[in-house]
């Protein structure tokens, strides 16, 4: 079992299975992410320590931010599911991209070419867990994953409009950008994710291109009225952070 040995120095905490009304009968008893009991002081510092570790322990940590005013959800509370990764590996990025675009009335502009100019993806994640770290405590959460976008589905994390079943979709578009754009999943919460890249866009065309990707991944945020100005805010940006607005 994936949570059977853990690494040495985590926080008190516990495996967590998916409550049974977020995830398919199949899965039902099947826990797929450890959480700390509480929020971890510091929580970049041991970010790092389980980052650097992942691939001896096949554990991807995330910094897991809670509900406003609820702080057992919804990860204490079991309010997400699961998604095999091979289910994942089915996937096409740039067709659910496509298909999330449908709603506007351009037509899709395909998938933005990769950041040419790359730094060093775990250092651009290191520098975002320390940003984390100073700005207050949050849960630490391991998940028996390789990357940190295979992470969102092993979880079944309904951060984007509330939907676990999107989960598969939203690893697939995730996967996408770790590779073109050496993204690396920091922090998620209820309705958000965070994540450090270090092949930002470098020019407003290729921004742009960037931008409508966004768009279609979160399209409560902003709308196609607003592309241009959000693409001029990703020109050298090493971090993403997508909000969603759809908790009670």
């Amino acid at each position: 079992m994936a949570f059977e040995s853990l690494p040495p120095g985590l926080p008190p905490g516990r495996p967590v299975t998916p409550a049974p009304e977020f995830t398919d009968e199949r899965w039902a008893g099947r826990p797929v992410l450890w959480v700390s009991d509480e929020p971890v002081a510091g929580c970049g510092e041991l970010w790092m320590r389980l980052y650097e570790q992942r691939e001896e322990t096949g554990l991807y940590p995330l910094m897991l931010e809670t509900l406003l005013g609820a702080p057992e959800r919804p990860w204490h509370a079991g309010e997400f599911g699961h998604v095999p990764v091979r289910a994942v590996d089915a996937l096409d990025a740039g067709e659910v991209l496509r298909h999330w675009w449908e709603p506007w009335p351009e037509p899709w502009p395909g998938l933005a070419d990769a950041g040419a100019e790359r730094s060093d993806p775990d250092a651009a994640a290191r520098a975002l867990a320390r940003r984390f770290s100073s700005g207050g405590d949050r849960l630490i959460g391991l998940v028996p994953a390789a990357r940190g976008a295979d992470t969102l589905a092993e979880c079944g994390w309904r951060g984007r409009l509330g939907r676990s079943h999107d989960a598969g979709r939203v690893a697939a578009v995730v996967r996408s950008w770790e590779e073109r754009f050496g993204a690396r999943v920091v922090m998620a919460g209820p309705d958000t994710l965070d994540l450090s890249v270090a092949a930002p866009p470098r020019t407003p065309e290729h921004a742009r291109r960037v931008a409508a990707e966004h768009l279609a991944f979160r399209p409560d945020y902003f709308d196609l009225d607003d592309l241009d100005a959000y693409a001029e805010e990703l020109v050298d940006d090493a971090y993403w952070a997508f909000l969603w607005h759809w908790w009670d």
